[in-house]
């Protein structure tokens, strides 16, 4: 059976507006409309690194007690939880380069 959910825990986490601090968090496998949805986006298209906030609002399924995670929750993620999560997704999506086991 296929995985299509992995569970990670944010170096960091997100503190939301009360002081409440999310840590723990689900992602899932991204589908093709995941990356072209944000092609559409305005805010893509002036800047495109953004991206990158949109595609992880839509795959991050559960952090935490948040009820949804939004482009706004993801702005305000601490630089190293964002590049903990575009590892993160990088790495169950099978995008990285495996290296060779030889």
């Amino acid at each position: 059976m296929l995985q299509t959910e992995f569970e990670f825990t944010l170096p960091k986490g997100y503190l939301d507006a009360d002081g409440n601090l999310h840590r723990k968090g689900v992602m899932r496998l991204s589908r093709a409309m995941d990356e072209i949805v944000p092609l559409r986006d305005p805010r893509v298209k002036s800047n495109p690194a953004y991206a990158t906030v949109i595609i992880l609002s839509r795959v991050i399924t559960h952090l935490g007690a948040l009820e949804e995670v939004t482009p706004a929750v993801v702005e305000n993620f601490f630089a190293c939880d964002l590049s903990y999560l575009q590892q993160f997704y990088r790495q169950i999506n099978e995008l990285e380069e495996k290296e060779s086991q030889e």
